[in-house]
């Protein structure tokens, strides 16, 4: 009889928040003493309600960051449109909305918390969050942060690995703003672009696993295959000399290292968008292919993601773990929890932020140089403002 997992524990609908209360979840400032040191974290976003998805879709199909389109400033928008409604039924799957924001100021309450510990020299510590597509934004966090006048402000991604379509777009958002806006005086800044081999992040990402795999028969737990799934990239981008698919799989080495190779394990890729090629293999496609060769056991794992949001919760869990799992008639299929709190994955968080304040450097040589095949003149004005914002 066919075990797979229909919605795995870690599913919190986001509906039982509601809209009133997810408009208040943005950045959280629990302690109102004056923060001495602020933590702009960075991230994609996602729409807290069904009413967003439009804008939101809007802002991802017209940013030549993210992707490239012919005659973009038209097609975005149409294409954008047309998604519409297939993606707020998706959204409505999950429970309304994107708990994406819940997480990540959750993950921020807790890493200041950590920091105002172990780093007092620059407490009080808070955290502000920067989506790229839906509120709260960019803007809306850099307007926070001016008005709350901190010393510093460490910039940091919450991309594990660098990708030009997604860190780099949401920190050359910063350039833009500050290109049209007086970038405020006395504030120190800092960046901390990437970190895919940190050893707290192996080792959260290996505990999910192990519970994953615990949930396996005894016998066949030695057969689960590992399937570390990450949102691919346009073949165009990786030829650029994006370095996105060589941290990916530096972040899988150092996971299966933790886990001292136990299981058989592959890289596979999700979300593609558009006719152009992608990188592969395709998460769905692999498990057909595995299927084929008479694989029964899976658990598919987000490499590339720090919190549950639209592609963990409906591409992995529903539209895998679910309805491919239930044709394919796979035995059993599992999939580990993104980082989310767990208590190692926040103490990666505040040792990546408290060692970059002890030692930095403010901005790494690697954020400041391109793509060996970049031509975007964007690009480089942005990291040699970086490199001015962060000398001061």
């Amino acid at each position: 009889m066919m075990n797979f997992t229909k919605f795995p524990k870690i599913f919190h609908p986001l509906g039982r928040w509601g809209p009133e209360k997810v408009r208040f979840l943005t950045t959280t400032n629990v302690n109102q003493q004056k923060a001495k040191t602020a933590i702009l974290m960075l991230n994609m976003g996602g729409p807290q309600n069904t009413q967003q998805v439009h804008d939101y879709l809007l802002g991802i199909m017209t940013d030549r960051d993210m992707i490239q389109l012919p005659v973009q400033s038209k097609l975005g928008p149409w294409i954008a449109q047309r998604r519409t409604e297939e993606v707020q039924k998706k959204y409505q799957e999950i429970g309304g909305g994107s708990p994406i924001l819940k997480w990540t100021n959750r993950q921020g309450e807790l890493l200041c918390k950590q920091l105002d510990k172990v780093a007092p020299e620059s407490a009080p510590h808070r955290h502000y969050v920067a989506f790229r597509y839906v509120t709260p934004t960019t803007a809306e966090a850099l307007a926070r942060i001016e008005a709350d006048r901190p010393e510093r402000v460490v910039i940091f991604s919450q991309y594990p690995q660098y990708s030009c379509a997604t860190s780099g777009s949401s920190f050359n958002a910063i350039f833009d703003h500050y290109r049209k806006h007086e970038a405020p005086k006395g504030i120190s800044w800092s960046v901390i672009d990437r970190w895919p081999t940190h050893p707290l992040l192996a080792k959260t990402f290996a505990e999910r696993i192990r519970e994953e795999i615990a949930k396996f028969p005894p016998e066949r737990q030695r057969d689960v295959i590992l399937m570390f799934s990450a949102h691919s990239l346009p073949l165009k981008a990786v030829n650029r000399g994006d370095s996105y698919p060589s941290e990916v799989g530096a972040t899988v080495h150092a996971v299966m290292q933790e886990l001292n190779f136990c299981n058989p394990h592959v890289l596979v890729w999700q979300s593609k968008v558009g006719p152009l090629p992608w990188l592969e293999p395709f998460t769905d496609a692999a498990l057909k292919a595995y299927s084929k060769q008479g694989k029964k056991n899976f658990i598919l794992i987000p490499i590339a993601f720090v919190n549950e949001h639209i592609e963990t919760l409906h591409e992995l869990d529903i539209e895998y773990c679910h309805e491919l799992a239930e044709e394919l008639k796979i035995e059993r299929i599992g999939r580990a929890a993104a980082p989310n709190d767990h208590p190692i994955f926040i103490e990666a968080l505040t040792d990546i932020v408290a060692q970059h304040l002890k030692k930095g450097p403010k901005v790494a040589p690697k954020f400041l140089s391109r793509c060996p095949h970049c031509v975007n003149t964007r690009c480089l004005e942005s990291k040699q403002w970086y490199r001015t914002l962060c000398e001061k």
